[in-house]
């Protein structure tokens, strides 16, 4: 081998040893003098060469671009514009990228230039070659957009050369200008990259605001349009923060969301994905967690780096006879600045992209749910008898007997407030945990009811979108516990071991706590949504629960519920505390193994450079494992949430039946049965029906499978047998119970479809609309409630009505709309309507029990007895029940006109008040009110064992001192005096030390049960108080609120009081307890930390409250933005087969879609701000670090204290940063506080001051009205007036009159529901404006037109308070219900009574009524669902049970006037007539003309 060597020349030589001089450098890095080695600078100047190829490389990659997986691409892309359609302006090419080259070729020219001069330097061709290849790519690429391959090429030029500079050229001269200029002209090209373009100018850019221009929703935020520099020091959301901090922001003044958040585009994106929904999520947003993933290790490396930095820093200081000290601390510095510089500038990107991925996996799946809830299969009609038995004084297991033995912790009345009691009762759960128990029998999974999906919705939606944002942790934590404790190798070598098997014996025990707790977890959810299940029922049926006296019973029920769910969460709090101890303890015990085996083992010294450095990686490593059990618990949390949201996706979607083509207009059903969902019996049984244009009545008696029929033909239930082909078209559906929207009234007859006026007053005319129009303030824009709040039962029935028939559906279902009418406006309805031109060449099915009306007119009349169907011909000698002359229309329309007149000079009014948001900041009282509800007491001693812990951690930290300045001074002085030299005996340091860990990690725990326990104490009052004033308001409370919104406030508001709110301000007081101690310190050993401290605390705060009104507007505008999205679950879940029927999931699903985009941009906009912040603190912080290190060395501290001062300022810096965003977390979460607080202070029905005797009302107490006004608010025209009425005792009394002439609101008067503007009401002699509430309402009986039935069995129906006995229960039913339901007290009810018809429901109403005889008992059109033969049975057992009863009835057929003694006409709100009923029917036919 040694013949074939060839000899090299000198400078050949050279050049092989500058390329392969690194395996001969005995060291890279000189620590003392903060340089790198000569031999090594090579290797530096060769990093951009280095990163040019891989730059190169990825371009090479891009030829394999088809291959890569989907997840890796972009989720949604902004497609380009073709080049004809290309603004010119845009198409003309930008200067920045023709300077780019000029400063290229200036750097590349400069370069070649310090090859040569000042002498022949081979080591710049590395740097030659970058130059050279940045020159090609911007000639061959043309960049028009910021090129991030050059930005990286030259980042490395600036950095490389600047560190060759620094070291070869001590002393330049002006021969060295080349070579000065190269880094200045890197660092100019790095400026001008970083002020070009993001976005390509071949993307449209119409509907982007411009930077820095004053912000409005009609435009998509500056994101997509901005520089790298507005990217990275988000200093794009300036003019949202202006205008924040001049005025209140309303949502006017927010940007739209930008091109990839637009929900539209995401869901029409995500649900063509197959798959399951986390295989689905993890494909639409798995390149967000490879980005944030890697930022996440890059930030790891800088946060690791600093307390490596640390040590060489104070090393250096401890060696000040070197004379090259200084410059070496200060490098150290600038290095600790430059880290922590790009750690807080990858804290940027890491934030963006880890709230992408939150945003858009939430509103994926927040539109996921709903589409899924609008193509789910209603179930939930199961009718089964249960076979437990039922006593008199008990619910079944109605009561939610769920949860197995969770019930049996005592309910809410016995529970201690003493956060000691929490501890031992939490103890006894979970003792009960590890006892061996049977396996429970796997429980059926039943559909998911309102109260699951909202809580679905809000509660796991976040829970799962949240792991998105924390995704980093799972790689980003454990990497950094691992290289924590290489670094603590590398610091105290093998002695670490022993630290991290002491470490690994107390993690331990976290493997057997965190089995459990996915066990409560589960348990948990469970609860909480039996809790929601609830409270929604309660909000919905408030009105209904206050008539008949048992929102008292209900809010037991609630409470009950919240207490169990309570219970769980306190045993989370233990093991949550228990996990924090054991992890407190066990990184204490960590330093503590590990500098006995350093000390005593080794028997190696303990000095100054490696105690805080070692100290502040324990600290790290701490940090690190103690959000292990944490991430762990969050994750089994995901779990548990994803699994519950896989079963809600994979629940049964409606049946597709066979359709025809939309313009054949054929309904068949040939042999065909059907069963509601879920249930096996058939409903319908051998079902043969065509449907000829025209008008077909369906009618049979209740329960016969009427409104089964129409819900079959809409396929809304399960065919088990037979043949039934359908149009494939919009179907105009009139439901039995009327659904309408929280839209104006117009809004809701148009339901989407276009304005034409002349066809839509053709529909108000023909549906008796005119009149009432002509009566509301602003006519039919006017705002109507949910459900049609502020509108009478039959105002909402012919909305309805006007729905379907304004639709341009070819086939009409009605189901009973006639039922809630008076008979004049009935048959007005039919002559006009039904036989009208509007119902020409329609398929018309009339569900209805008032056949009277329809003979002449129907072309086909179906009978229905027990699920089957008899088709009978029209007869020719009907006869035409169309008798009415136009007299009566005539004055109709002249009426009509006169009010229209007056409409035209009326004010706006509105029917839902809009909702309140507070401004500025949060009072001071709604905190006080929050620390009161916790005890003023337990808030004390937390604080107080807050700042005990304080004291002992600042102890610790000087003992420390004490500790590591004993090796060179001996025995200490001053609080540690008692310890011994420690390089003679470092035994009592080690006991002390240990001493200090044990005692911290208990304050740590007893701080966090105290605090958790006073936060639990608190969201349970402050729930209780809300619920209770909510159970207690004024029913014009009920009228101007929707439900959506209290149900926002009742549990997404209430989840952020029992969640993180008193983990917050636990925090929160411990920092400013941190930041007063480090003041205190700083200023007692130099003033002039203090002095800059106080100058950095001034530049904090005027960052921190520039954010505050932004932030809090921002939040604010975002729970209120909540409400529609909870309202519009809601409003789905009810009327779901209208939507359907209508064929408008689409429009549902696109207004959910804007709801939500609305609700996510003001989350999203608010977390650009907490990264605007983060950007400027984590500045700031970086800054002071360098600003301090170089006070310390220019006044001459010991490196002891120096650490000391330093370690102190430290916190003090990240007290003063956490002061601000802790106080701005709080002041965000207490924004909830503050909603929830707002319903402490509503105004609360007055109880009353009269307890009347228990015989009251008596039978021989009449019902007196004198001169009565009653108006629903002091802007609303009076719904009576001047009524003077005598109602005779024991009377059965009819009161009848037109839609909207005040019926209604006279049977309300007599619960005391409205209170009298003017005038009294005597019951039996008593003013029940002055009887209490409770006892009134329990003794007067209201039966609306729409009883609401609960969940659970009948008996729990019949009798919620189990006031009654079975056997009155059972004989009650048996005399209202007919043998053929085959109810008992044991049948199952579901919810709103979902699979009984509307008649079975009046039924149960009926009974219900029945079983109570009250002394005055009030029927609301209480049988108007009920067929004619049924309907006088019931009134022959009402007479028969009720002889000692006052009975009014309000009705509108002609039976109910003839079987009663007295009658009353209202009109207009007044009171037209009153008398003898047998007296008033024989004056004349204008009183039968109002009655069927």
């Amino acid at each position: 081998m040694a013949s074939m060597q060839v000899p090299m020349s000198p400078n050949q030589w050279r050049l092989f040893q500058i390329a392969f001089s690194l395996p001969k450098c005995d060291y890279i890095w000189d620590s003392k003098t903060a340089q790198f080695s000569p031999c090594f600078l090579p290797v530096v100047s060769a990093i951009p060469a280095l990163v040019t190829a891989l730059v190169l490389l990825t371009y090479s990659l891009r030829l394999f671009n088809v291959y890569r997986p989907q997840w890796t691409k972009p989720f949604i892309t902004e497609p380009k514009q073709m080049p004809d359609e290309l603004d010119p302006q845009t198409v003309a090419q930008p200067a920045a990228p023709f300077g780019l080259l000029i400063v290229s070729l200036v750097g590349l020219t400069l370069q070649i230039s310090t090859v040569f001069f000042p002498s022949r330097d081979l080591m710049a061709v590395y740097p030659l070659a970058a130059w050279a290849m940045t020159v090609t790519i911007l000639l061959v690429q043309r960049p028009k957009t910021a090129p991030t391959s050059i930005l990286s090429i030259l980042i490395a030029i600036f950095f490389a050369q600047l560190a060759v500079l620094s070291q070869t050229r001590k002393y330049p001269t002006a021969k060295d200008i080349p070579l000065i200029m190269v880094p200045v002209v890197a660092l100019t090209g790095v400026l001008v990259i970083l002020n070009m373009p993001l976005r390509d100018p071949s993307l449209p850019k119409e509907g982007i605001s411009a930077p820095f221009t004053i912000p409005t929703t009609k435009l998509r935020t500056p994101e997509d349009s901005l520089t790298p520099w507005q990217y990275m020091t988000v200093s794009w959301m300036a003019p949202l923060i202006k205008k924040g901090v001049t005025t209140e922001l309303d949502d006017e003044d927010v940007w739209d969301l930008g091109y990839e958040f637009k929900h539209e585009r995401l869901h029409s994106t995500f649900r063509v994905l197959r798959g399951t929904v986390s295989r689905r999520l993890l494909r639409a947003n798995g390149i967000d967690l490879v980005r944030t993933t890697s930022l996440a290790l890059l930030q790891l490396t800088g946060t690791l780096m600093t307390p490596v930095v640390l040590q060489r820093l104070l090393a250096s200081m401890q060696d000040q006879k070197s004379p090259e000290w200084k410059r070496a601390t200060i490098t150290y510095a600038f290095m600790s600045l430059i880290l922590r510089l790009g750690s807080a500038q990858s804290g940027v990107f890491s934030l963006w992209y880890s709230r992408r991925a939150y945003e858009r996996s939430r509103g994926e799946m927040i539109t996921m749910l709903y589409e899924k809830t609008m193509n789910r299969k209603i179930l939930g009609a199961k009718q089964e008898v249960k076979p437990e038995q039922i006593n008199g004084h008990t619910n079944g297991d109605a009561n939610g007997e769920t949860n197995g033995t969770a019930n049996r912790i005592s309910g809410p009345t016995s529970v201690s407030n003493s956060p000691l009691h929490l501890f031992l009762r939490a103890l006894a759960a979970v003792r009960s945990v590890f006892k061996k128990k049977e396996k429970a029998p796997e429980v059926e999974k039943g559909a998911a009811s309102m109260g699951k999906i909202l809580n679905l919705m809000r509660n796991d939606v976040y829970e799962i979108s949240q792991r998105f944002w924390d995704f980093p942790d799972i790689i980003s934590k454990p990497a950094g516990a691992i290289f924590a404790t290489l670094l603590i190798w590398k610091m105290l070598g093998w002695a670490c071991l022993l630290g991290v098997l002491a470490l690994l014996a107390t993690q331990s025990l976290n493997v057997l706590i965190a089995r459990y707790q996915i066990y409560f977890e589960k348990k948990r959810r469970v609860a909480t949504d039996l809790k929601l299940q609830r409270t929604s029922q309660f909000i919905e049926s408030i009105r209904h629960l206050r008539w008949y006296g048992w929102q008292e019973s209900w809010l037991h029920d609630i409470l009950e519920a919240r207490q169990t769910e309570l219970n769980y969460r306190i045993i989370q709090i233990f093991f949550s505390t228990t996990l924090s101890f054991i992890l407190r303890f066990g990184g204490g015990l960590f330093p503590a193994v590990a500098f006995y085996a350093f000390t005593t083992l080794a028997g190696k010294p303990l000095r100054i450079d490696l105690i805080f450095p070692a100290l502040d990686l324990f600290n790290l490593l701490e940090s690190y494992l103690r959000a292990l059990p944490q991430l762990v618990t969050t994750l089994l949390n995901a779990y548990v949430a994803m699994g519950r949201i896989e079963d809600f996706m994979n629940e049964p979607d409606k049946e597709q039946d066979d359709t025809v083509p939309a313009e054949s207009n054929q309904f068949r059903l040939c042999g065909a049965s059907f069963a509601w969902p879920g249930v096996d019996k058939n409903v319908l049984e051998h079902i043969t029906l065509s449907f000829p244009t025209g008008l077909t009545v369906i009618y049979g008696e209740v329960a016969a499978g009427k409104t089964a029929l129409l819900q079959a033909l809409l396929g809304e239930i399960d065919k088990t047998e037979g043949e039934f082909i359908r149009p494939d078209e919009v179907i105009g559906y009139c439901a039995q119970t009327p659904w309408l929207q929280s839209l104006s009234i117009r809004d809701n007859i148009l339901f989407d479809y276009p304005y034409e006026e002349v066809r839509y007053k053709q529909v108000l005319e023909a549906c008796a609309l005119m009149p009432d129009m002509a009566e509301f303030k602003h006519g039919d824009l006017s705002n109507i409630g949910e459900n049609g709040i502020g509108l009478s039962g039959g105002q909402k029935a012919r909305v309805a009505l006007a729905r379907a028939v304004y639709s341009a559906a070819k086939v009409i279902f009605l189901d009973d709309p006639l039922s809630a009418l008076d008979h004049q406006t009935a048959e007005f309805i039919v002559r006009k309507l039904l036989a009208g031109p509007l119902m020409k060449d329609r398929i018309t099915v009339l569900v209805t029990h008032r056949t009277e009306l329809c003979h002449g007119l129907a072309n086909q009349w179906v009978e229905l007895d027990k699920g089957k169907a008899t088709i009978h011909e029209p007869n020719e000698d009907e006869v035409n029940a169309l008798h009415k002359t136009a007299t009566h229309e005539s004055v109709d329309e002249e009426d009509e006109k006169k009010k229209e007149q007056e409409v035209n000079a009326a004010i706006p009014d509105k029917f839902i008040e809009d909702e309140h948001r507070a401004t500025g900041g949060v009072k001071l009282r709604v905190y006080w009110r929050y620390i009161k509800s916790g005890t003023l007491l337990w808030w004390s001693i937390s604080v107080f064992v807050m700042a005990l812990f304080r004291l002992l951690d600042i102890s610790q930290t000087w003992f420390m001192k004490a500790w590591g300045e004993g090796y060179d001074i001996g025995k200490p002085k001053g609080i540690f005096d008692f310890l011994p030299d420690p390089s003679e005996n470092v035994i009592p340091w080690l006991q002390t030390f240990f001493v200090f860990v044990t005692a911290t990690a208990c304050l740590y725990w007893w701080t966090y049960l105290l605090m958790y326990g006073t936060g639990y104490h608190a969201a349970k009052v402050i729930f209780k108080e809300a619920i209770v004033r909510v159970a207690h308001a004024t029913f014009r409370y009920y009228d101007v609120t929707p439900v959506g919104r209290l149900m926002n406030r009742l549990t997404s508001d209430m989840n952020t009081i029992d969640g993180s709110l008193s983990i917050v301000f636990t925090v929160f007081a411990w920092t400013i307890i941190g930041w007063i101690s480090c003041v205190i310190i700083i200023l007692g050993s130099t003033p002039a930390f203090l002095a800059f401290g106080l100058c950095l605390s001034a530049a904090f705060v005027y960052f921190f409250y520039r954010f505050l009104p932004t932030s809090q507007s921002l939040r604010r505008l975002e729970m209120v933005s909540l409400s529609p999205l909870m309202s519009n679950f809601g409003a789905l879940v009810e009327g779901l087969s209208t939507v359907r029927a209508f064929q408008a999931q689409s429009r549902f699903q696109a207004r959910v879609i804007t709801v939500v985009d609305s609700f996510q941009k003001n989350d999203h906009f608010y977390w650009s701000l907490q990264s605007w912040l983060g950007y400027r603190f984590s500045t700031l912080s970086a800054s002071s670090t360098l600003m301090m290190t170089l006070i310390a060395v220019y006044m001459g501290l010991s490196p002891g204290l120096t650490a000391f001062v330093l370690i102190t300022a430290s916190k003090f810096v990240i007290f003063t940063d956490q002061l601000c965003k802790i106080y701005g977390y709080l002041e965000m979460d207490f924004t909830s506080v503050e909603r929830v607080v707002e319903l402490l202070d509503l105004e609360t029905e007055p109880p009353g001051v009269v307890d009347p005797p228990a015989w009251w009302p008596s039978y021989t107490g009449e019902i007196v009205f004198k001169n009565v006004t009653i108006r629903y608010a002091p802007n609303l025209d009076p719904a009576l007036q001047n009524i003077n009425l005598r109602i005779p005792a024991g009377s059965n009394t009819a009161v009848i009159g037109r839609t909207g002439s005040g019926k209604s609101t006279l049977a309300l008067c007599l619960l005391a529901t409205i209170v009298a503007e003017e005038g009294q009401i005597l019951i039996d002699d008593v003013d029940i404006s002055t009887v209490n509430k409770q006892a009134l309402r329990s003794r007067v009986t209201f039966l609306a037109q729409e009883p609401v039935l609960f969940p659970g069995t009948m008996r729990k129906n019949l009798d919620p308070l189990s006031e009654f006995s079975d056997a009155a229960c059972e004989s009650v039913l048996s005399k209202i219900a007919p043998a053929s339901y085959q109810w008992t007290l044991t049948t199952s009810i579901e919810g709103k009574g979902t699979g009984l018809s509307q008649g079975q429901r009046q039924l149960v109403g009926l009974a219900r009524a029945m079983l109570r005889r009250s002394a005055v008992l009030i029927m609301d059109e209480a049988t108007a669902s009920i067929d004619f033969e049924t309907s006088q049975r019931i009134q022959t057992v009402l007479r028969e049970e009720m002889r000692e009863s006052t009975v009014i009835t309000i009705a509108h057929r002609l039976e109910a006037v003839r079987n009663a003694d007295y009658c009353v006409v209202l009109s207009k709100g007044k009171v037209e007539k009153a008398g003898r009923a047998e007296d008033m029917l024989r004056e004349g036919s204008e009183l039968r003309g109002m009655l069927a």
